[in-house]
């Protein structure tokens, strides 16, 4: 409990760079919100001031992460962001297009280690389909390359050019992971762009929720499901109707959504790749968090 007294404000700690962070919750979205916490963002928007950028993360993919940072954080905080930033790996776009799984400890196929044009643009739905899930909160995302070494230049402009046939505003290769802020560079002016571009409309800047705050609970899931995973629908076991029943009669039904789902593919089974069509979300259980 002492340890926990001190644990609720957030931490401020430092980049190599001397950059300031703040870390305050943010668990994993696959089991929980994968957000940053609102008195972090609102503590560094103060600090940053109106001329400076803050940027916090939303874990894992933008079927789960970024949904709920918009229709959980967005919708408590009445924060709305002026760009996302989409993260993308060429390796990870040709496992979504057909290559060989990647394990731990054993030596990375040869699909991973050379070009591989056409396996690339295969994967390359995958990220199109999370621009078009962006793009539904009302935001054209910049998305970040990240680039490594293995990775060609014929690679990343093939996927430069299908982020901008999706709708992206820009795509570019970062390599921060090797030189740090210098291989940020691009990224960094990209979203400066986004952000001026975004400011100078002169619209108020507002998030399009999949969901109204007051609707079912089953509707509300439903509607995550296939307009965030792309399913047909959702079926409940019968332990998820009881929970749902419920919850209802407790009035619970204003409360938001927090879906825990693998980040390895957009349907429930991590060993499906690609966009997947065809398929149903069963929703075992249900809790409230309150």
């Amino acid at each position: 409990t002492v340890l926990m007294r001190d644990a609720i404000m957030p931490t401020l700690v430092q980049s190599l760079e001397g950059t300031p962070v703040f870390v305050h919750a943010g668990p994993f979205a696959n089991i929980a919100h994968g957000n940053s916490s609102i008195i972090a963002d609102r503590i560094a928007l103060k600090l940053a001031g109106e001329d400076g950028f803050v940027v916090t993360e939303a874990g894992f993919g933008a079927d789960i992460g970024m949904e709920k940072f918009f229709d959980i954080k967005c919708r408590y905080s009445g924060l709305a962001p002026n760009c996302v930033v989409l993260i993308s790996t060429i390796r990870a776009l040709k496992i979504h297009g057909g290559g060989p799984p990647v394990s731990p400890g054993k030596p990375l196929p040869e699909e991973y280690q050379s070009e591989n044009l056409e396996l690339l643009e295969a994967g390359c739905a995958n990220m199109q389909h999370h621009i078009r899930n962006v793009i539904k909160f009302g935001i054209k995302p910049v998305v970040c390359i990240n680039r490594f070494s293995l990775d060609t230049d014929a690679e990343v402009e093939l996927v430069r050019q299908k982020a901008l046939e999706a709708g992206a505003v820009e795509a570019v290769g970062s390599s921060h992971w090797e030189s740090g802020g210098v291989g940020a560079e691009e990224l960094g002016n990209a979203v400066i762009r986004a952000c001026d571009a975004a400011n100078a409309s002169g619209e108020e800047r507002k998030v399009n929720f999949l969901y109204e705050s007051d609707a079912p609970i089953a509707e509300k899931i439903e509607t995550i499901a296939k307009e965030m995973y792309g399913a047909d629908g959702v079926t409940f076991t019968d332990k998820a109707k009881k929970k749902l029943d419920l919850y209802t009669k407790l009035g619970y039904t204003t409360l938001p959504i927090c879906m825990a789902k693998t980040p390895l593919s957009l349907t429930t089974n991590p060993s499906i790749k690609g966009v997947p069509t065809g398929f149903t979300v069963e929703i075992k259980n249900i809790r409230a968090s309150i």
